[in-house]
């Protein structure tokens, strides 16, 4: 595998990039014909042989030594066999190494999407003149077991850690998308504090510590989040791996899509699947079901794989919306304290109320 990779290079942007020769040798072998050598067991690091030569370790098999006494290679006479620079038995392998120095690897950057700004003029009494999205969310990724990750799973749900709610006051149901960024802070001072140096554990102490200075401590489980990204920062998940993590196993991302995020020689070595992350799990709930009701959807639906569409709903979209069509469901079953109907009756209110508020 490569080594030693700047995956702080992988931040911010939206571009291909071209990651800084290696000058080492890999090879690259779609094993399960899926057109692909992202999946485990697909990408290797060439081993040294005798004489400067490198050969692939994926299907490499011992030679044998025919009746004139030479060694040749089982796979066919194609194949050379080559000694270990150590010696030993010659070995031979049907795929061939890629010089990362000759051939970088090309991976797209990570899109760094700060989801719906509050820029808007508002008015003597605070009420926003401008155009507002209700339920917004965040373009993110986290990456499947691939070379990059050191084929860990930074997909993988953790369970719930970031806490749901309708809230107890209007402003649940407005522009504010707090607390995944207020998570992306100390997801950030997690990663920036161990690749830095600092241990797994010092480094998830201080993410902590940015995530409960910007929310309230109770909308998140601290401790787990802890225990999360210490795990993460072990398995060389980086700080949007983590970020999309909290907030998928917390049910409040939509995954939109599977693409390549890096290849070599067109050959596709890791994936990446995109997500769009909201506030709460309603959001995401009433963004899943609200968008095929509405014909702006219709074309887009969440918009391109590599750079979905993440917006949240205008005014007049959120009052189309027809929410007796809408399973809520998943969201009562989360919720003990209250009957479905009461929770549907208070929703109701909280949406007219709220609607109240904007209406010019």
């Amino acid at each position: 595998m490569i080594r030693h990779l700047p995956l702080a290079l992988l931040l911010a942007a939206t571009t291909l990039i071209t990651l800084p020769a290696q000058a080492e040798e890999i090879c690259a072998v779609d094993l399960n014909g899926n057109g692909d050598a992202a999946d485990p067991g697909e990408t290797a690091s060439c081993t040294a042989m005798a004489g400067g030569n490198w050969q692939c370790p994926i299907q490499q098999v011992s030679c044998t030594i025919g009746t004139a006494g030479q060694y040749a290679c089982p796979l066919g006479p194609q194949y050379g066999c080559v000694a270990a620079a150590l010696g030993g038995v010659p070995t031979c392998s049907p795929n061939a190494c890629i010089d990362t120095g000759q051939n970088p690897i090309v991976s797209e950057l990570v899109v760094d999407d700060p989801g719906a700004s509050n820029d808007g003029q508002v008015d003597a009494n605070g009420n926003c003149l401008g155009n507002i999205q209700i339920f917004s969310g965040r373009a993110l990724r986290c990456r499947p077991p691939g070379l990059l990750d050191t084929f860990q799973n930074c997909c993988a749900d953790k369970g719930k850690i970031v806490k749901d709610g309708m809230g107890s006051s209007l402003m649940s149901l407005s522009t504010k998308i707090t607390v995944a960024k207020d998570l992306f802070t100390g997801i950030k001072a997690a990663y920036a504090a161990f690749k830095a140096g600092a241990t797994a554990s010092q480094a998830a102490s201080a993410g902590a510590h940015a995530i409960i200075v910007g929310i309230d401590p109770t909308s998140i489980a601290i401790s787990l989040a802890i225990d999360f990204m210490i795990e993460t920062l072990l398995q060389g998940c980086d700080s949007q791996d983590m970020e999309t993590g909290m907030l998928k196993g917390s049910g409040m991302c939509h995954e939109v899509g599977e693409y390549c995020a890096s290849s070599i020689l067109g050959i596709c070595i890791q994936k990446a699947k995109s997500q769009c992350c909201f506030n709460t799990k309603l959001g995401r709930i009433i963004q899943e079901q609200g968008r095929p009701q509405l014909k702006d959807f219709n074309a887009i639906g969440w918009g391109p794989v590599k750079h979905p569409d993440c917006r949240g709903f205008t005014a007049e979209e959120f009052q189309a919306l027809d929410f007796s069509r809408m399973d809520l469901s998943e969201y009562y079953s989360d919720i003990e304290s209250k009957s479905a109907s009461q929770i549907q009756v208070d929703m109701k209110d909280k949406i007219n109320a709220y609607m109240q508020t904007i209406a010019p």
